[in-house]
């Protein structure tokens, strides 16, 4: 129960910040408030029952950050609980911080220290770019062998972190990758980070000036943190309070929370490549002769390397009735090129589980004794050791790291494969891929789950202080049926759907025109897509046009002419913050821009006012039929007796359609149009449901 004290608290707070910044109440986030603050209030009480947990939709225009900031803060404050606001994209974090966070304070009255917590991966690893700099130097200009002609790094990127290094060092850079004025891919970034199976901790050299704990250090300072789904999932699996606040101090605000299913399952989703795990074997065992070498006098260390050996060998001879059996699974395959095979309900053959389940009892030992070896290390690097010196042992440690980490991963996808789903309870999709590799074909095998909900249950809901789940989207065909079972929240969650304050019938139009091809026949209705584009884009200034397939846009982008193309920005040629600046600096200039997007640019994307007046979405976004998790999940649905196609199809076609129309309204003053090429929409009966569940759009159907 919401107490007097707070109540009196939260309104104070809300009346304050409207006066000063010169506002009307919304009737939509004065509700919010209130169904926040109450689920809140009775936080504590009821975990794992449901009353400590909401869902809230909240249409574009509503106002949810600040509402529930307002009501949320003051609860954990008067609890001494921490608040942990979690997005699915950078941009909401960015807006939280820099703008959201900084009017809360300003505005309400309402005093709370924040910070914008990242991953590991996010930050410099001093000690990383030292070693790889001190290895260069090692090599020098005549590496001769193939291992050392690997780890060659070329002039450049040498140069590159010694400016790093320099920067850091002279406190002109944070060590945060964010904070970089020039941008950098993954692939030159990874090797000067680490993780939690590499890094020494307090044992690093590096540690009092380490960017990433200095950070750390500075979140038990705070009273909110603003960090990211996948962030909070990695926290989770390390058993919660790892890296954010333990989960029963914590009140989560998941943003964006119709992402928050489809990243636990994808944090959950393991692979191996065959080839590629047999060539691992090889370097590894390399690896580990050359520590045994540099730490001759420790004969624990050399035992323990020596006892991998036998599970090293039962995995190479497990691999190698796995790579037989693959062969035999594609030999009706075209002999050369990429294949896939789905297991239907992700029920492998008896053979493949034998191999499997074989090579995760020999990779279970492995992983162990990379543990023991671990362990070792540290005592070497806290000076416990003395026959094994403690440069030696800081230098091996993040490589048998490494080593380590690769080996879990290999091991949970031969787990998933050997071991049964449960009975009763949701499947596993498992399938293999046929791939062409550096030296011919591979076979990866990948596992994942198709649902969150178990796992949420078990590590979040069951222990956590209390949450709220909000978006724009959260209901499928205006139910949040959907949304409980996929989160797997209890059923006595609190659901409630706040009315968005556009005026969405004056505001923009649904238009449905004539179409002579149906989405069935796809070649004649991208034919019949392009043919449409070509009369309209002619005349329109700023549009979002919304793809189905990497195909069907490519085949439309040949399609159009020259004069057409010189204004479109597609998905694939740049960035997608790249597209969506050189897009607004067009419209700013006068001229016209059209965006050419898959589903990425279904949601995400705000270009309020002149930078988007029109929204054509190509067919409506059905899943692929041959995911192999939506399929798998299909099977499950229907051995149970539901209809896989009313009862998921459906319902994730209804949210991301919502998704993909909210594009064009973002704040009240918009007017556009939206258009719809595709015409089940009208003539098929799940249709009539598709349509009902959007937003009352003034209708014009040809």
């Amino acid at each position: 129960m919401l107490s007097n004290e707070l109540k009196k608290t939260i309104q104070t707070a809300y009346s304050t910040f409207l006066e000063n910044r010169e506002l009307k109440p919304r009737g939509g986030q004065k509700q919010m408030i209130a169904v926040v603050a109450n689920t809140l209030a009775s936080a504590g009480r009821q975990q794992g029952e449901g009353e400590n947990l909401c869902l809230v939709e909240a249409g574009t225009g509503t106002g949810k950050t600040i509402a529930y900031l307002l009501a949320a803060v003051p609860i954990a404050q008067k609890q001494g609980k921490k608040v942990v606001v979690s997005t699915a994209t950078v941009a909401l974090q960015e807006q939280l911080v820099s703008k959201d966070l900084p009017q809360l304070i300003a505005s309400a009255g309402i005093n709370t220290r924040y910070m914008l917590a990242k991953g590991r991966g996010r930050y410099f690893c001093v000690s990383k770019a030292e070693s790889h700099l001190e290895e260069q130097g090692q090599l020098g200009q005549m590496a001769l062998y193939e291992d050392e002609l690997a780890r060659r790094i070329d002039d450049e990127t040498v140069l590159w972190y010694k400016d790093l290094l320099t920067r850091f060092a002279s406190g002109k850079w944070d060590g945060d990758r964010d904070s970089l004025p020039e941008a950098v891919d993954e692939e030159s970034w990874q090797p000067l980070t680490s993780d939690h199976l590499q890094c020494t901790n307090r044992r690093c050299s590096n540690f009092s000036i380490c960017p990433f704990f200095k950070a750390r250090q500075q979140l038990d300072q705070v009273d909110l943190v603003v960090a990211n789904h996948d962030l909070v999932l990695a926290d989770l699996s390390l058993g919660g309070g790892a890296i954010l606040p333990e989960p029963a101090e914590t009140i989560y605000i998941f943003d964006e929370g119709h992402h928050l299913s489809n990243k636990t399952t994808g944090h959950f989703a393991y692979s191996l490549r065959v080839k590629g795990a047999q060539r691992w074997l090889t370097s590894s065992r390399k690896k580990l002769h050359q520590l045994v070498q540099d730490c001759a006098h420790q004969l624990v260390l050399a035992d323990y390397a020596e006892k991998l050996m036998q599970p090293f060998q039962d995995m190479e001879q497990q691999l190698e009735q796995w790579l037989l059996f693959m062969e035999q699974l594609f030999q009706d395959r075209p002999a050369h090129g990429e294949a896939r095979m789905r297991f239907a309900k992700g029920q492998l053959p008896d053979e493949l589980v034998l191999v499997a389940k074989g090579f995760a009892v020999a990779g279970e030992k492995a992983v162990l004794k990379f543990e023991q070896i671990v362990d070792l290390l540290k005592e070497a690097m806290d000076g416990e050791l003395a026959d094994i010196p403690r440069d030696v042992a800081e230098r091996w440690f993040p490589q048998i790291g490494v080593l380590w980490a690769r080996m879990q991963g290999m091991y949970w996808l031969a787990k998933a494969y050997g071991t049964p789903d449960p009975e009763g309870g949701s499947p596993t999709a498992r399938w293999i891929s046929r791939l062409e590799s550096g030296d011919g074909l591979d076979y990866e095998c990948r596992s994942s789950p198709v649902s969150a909900a178990e796992t949420l249950a078990e590590h979040l809901w069951q222990h956590c202080h209390g949450a709220v789940v909000t978006s724009a989207t959260l209901t499928a065909l205006g139910r949040f049926d959907r949304a409980l079972a996929d989160l797997g929240l209890p059923p006595q969650t609190s659901c409630r759907q706040l009315a968005s304050p556009f005026d969405h019938h004056n505001a923009a139009e649904l238009h449905i025109p004539a179409m002579n091809a149906d989405p069935g026949d796809p070649d004649a209705h991208t034919e019949a897509v392009a043919d449409y584009l070509l009369q309209t884009l002619p005349q329109n200034r700023a549009t979002l046009v919304l793809f189905s397939s990497w195909r069907q846009m490519l085949t439309v982008l040949e399609r159009m002419p020259e004069s057409i193309n010189n204004n479109v920005l597609a998905q694939g040629q740049l960035g997608k913050q790249e597209i969506l600046s050189r897009h607004r600096e067009k419209i700013d200039e006068g001229k016209s821009s059209i965006i050419f997007g898959l589903a990425s640019f279904a949601e995400g994307v705000d270009l309020p006012g002149d930078y988007l007046t029109e929204v054509i979405i190509t067919k409506l976004p059905f899943s692929v039929p041959d995911d192999p998790v939506d399929a798998t999940m299909a099977e499950w649905i229907e051995a149970r007796g539901g209809n896989a196609f009313a009862e998921w199809a459906v319902p994730m076609a209804s949210m991301r359609l919502t998704q993909a129309t909210g594009r064009l309204l973002r704040t009240e003053q918009d007017r556009g149009r939206i258009v719809l090429l595709d015409r089940r929409l009208i003539s098929r009966r799940y249709g009539r449901q598709l349509l009902d569940a959007l937003p009352p759009y003034r209708r014009n159907f040809a």
